[in-house]
């Protein structure tokens, strides 16, 4: 059934074009042409990895159909969110299916130019990244293709696709207005008013083309897809739509690569048929819980409302982590047993999202800071029943005129624990201090191999403005 984790690394292009479908997808993606490669990729019923679940092909569809002659692809592998890691292990096994897939979408909406960004501090798999694609060069299998490896800041927000297309652009990560579709990489278009830019590929292939983009700039529609999921796009090439569709679920075909960490025995990455009950990937990727221990909670990252205990024969798939009331989320489940206290658990994830809110909506830097304030008071046993009633007031607000998703995980992750775990908030209220007081970490993960997840200390250093103090 696995077929994007690989047992043993690939480290060669050789070794790649030596597997079962090594380099068939983009021949067959040549044979086909653009059109009839989006139809397959469309009725394969392939969904975005990166946590959205959209549909691939008609993503892919839509780009392509767009005027003008200019189109980017853009492959998001800054991978940031809390108890996730499966990008980066796909990546370190098979960096080669990436850029295949990578290729495949730009043949497919005939991109003029693609990008693969990563975080500067994902070293390991820049370089993977790096060899793969002068490989495939060298060999002449994309010898005219032009892929740009940017290296980005550690920022969450990197990985938000518009503002990842602001930091290929050479701007900080700050979300714009419009999606990529609309308003893509060095679009020479004025974006709600604000004053166009007369630089840019953009703006020289719509003086070039005669097109009407030349007169009001041209909006370069780009392509952004996660990691994860342009690497299943050779297999479905190679092997067909109903390979891909004998796996899964109709509404969530195929399989997903499940990072479980947390209070399980061996934090991994692994790759689950969708439609697999969440109970039982917890115990497959993550080997389980520790001897003696329940689950409490288990969150898919910080995008989504808490699962408790009760819901963890959920199948992971979309409609039915949709139907239990949270999400699938880029599929990094964050396990905490019966000893955590789910108070400093919504302070870690407040605390999580307000550092990391770009401060542009005001409502979100604001609101996330004053929640994570008062979780701060309550959790150390100083909090009041108006402490309760500011955070609830702010869950209502923190997302008022919101340009990108940040302030909605917000609401819904700490408005999901408030609810869940309203005892709990009264427990510390009424004993002035924490029944269930023990260290836990920021799930923010660095490194992950053999079992053992290693986390970014330095979270807890880092200051609303992006800054550290002195460590």
């Amino acid at each position: 059934m696995a077929h994007l984790l690989a047992l043993e690394p690939v480290e060669t292009l050789d070794h790649y074009l030596a597997t079962d479908t090594g380099g068939l997808g983009l021949k067959r993606a040549q044979e086909l042409g653009p059109a009839a490669t989006i139809s397959e990729i469309d009725a394969s019923g392939l969904r975005g990895r990166g946590g959205g679940g959209f549909p691939t092909g008609t993503k892919w569809s839509t780009i392509a159909s767009q005027a003008g002659e200019t189109r980017y692809v853009v492959c998001n592998g800054a991978e940031g969110e809390p108890g996730t890691f499966k990008d980066r292990a796909l990546v370190r096994a098979n960096p080669y299916q990436l850029v295949e897939g990578v290729l495949i979408a730009g043949l497919a909406i005939g991109a003029t130019e693609t990008y693969i960004c990563l975080k500067a501090s994902f070293e390991t798999e820049l370089a993977a990244v790096t060899r793969a694609v002068e490989e495939f060069q060298e060999a002449g299998i994309c010898s005219d293709c032009k892929v740009t490896i940017v290296a980005g800041p550690d920022e969450y927000l990197f990985g938000e696709e518009k503002a990842m297309l602001e930091v290929i652009e050479g701007n900080e990560p700050l979300p714009r207005w419009l999606p990529p579709h609309l308003h893509g990489l060095f679009s020479t278009a004025p974006q709600l008013g604000w004053q166009a830019t007369r630089s840019g590929p953009g703006h020289a292939a719509a003086e070039r083309s005669g097109s009407p983009e030349s007169a009001g700039g041209g909006s370069n529609p780009t392509l952004v897809n996660n990691v994860e999921t342009l690497c299943n796009v050779p297999h479905i090439l190679a092997r067909g739509a109903e390979w891909f569709r004998s796996m899964g679920t109709a509404e969530s075909p195929g399989t997903i690569v499940a990072t479980v960490v947390g209070d399980v025995v061996a934090p991994d990455v692994g790759e689950v048929e969708l439609g697999t009950p969440l109970r039982s990937v917890i115990d497959a990727v993550g080997s389980g819980m520790r001897p003696g221990r329940t689950i409490r909670a288990a969150f898919s990252g910080v995008a989504n409302a808490v699962l408790t205990g009760s819901a963890l024969d959920t199948p992971l798939s979309y409609e039915a982590m949709a139907a239990a009331g949270s999400g699938m989320g880029a599929a990094g489940f964050i396990v905490y047993d019966d000893t955590t206290c789910m108070v400093d658990v919504a302070y870690h994830f407040s605390r999580f999202l307000s550092v990391e809110s770009c401060g542009q909506c005001p409502p979100c830097k604001l609101g996330s800071g004053a929640i994570t304030e008062r979780l701060e008071k309550i959790e150390t046993g100083a909090g009041t029943n108006d402490d309760v009633d500011v955070i609830v007031g702010w869950l209502g607000h923190v997302t008022d005129g919101n340009r990108c998703y940040l302030p909605v995980e917000e609401r819904i992750v700490v408005g999901s624990i408030l609810e869940a775990f309203a005892s709990e908030f009264d427990e510390h209220i009424e004993a002035g201090s924490c029944p269930r007081s023990r260290e836990l970490p920021m799930p923010k993960l660095i490194d992950l191999r053999d079992g053992v997840a290693t986390y970014d200390e330095r979270f807890w250093h880092k200051r609303p403005d992006w800054t550290y103090d002195p460590e």
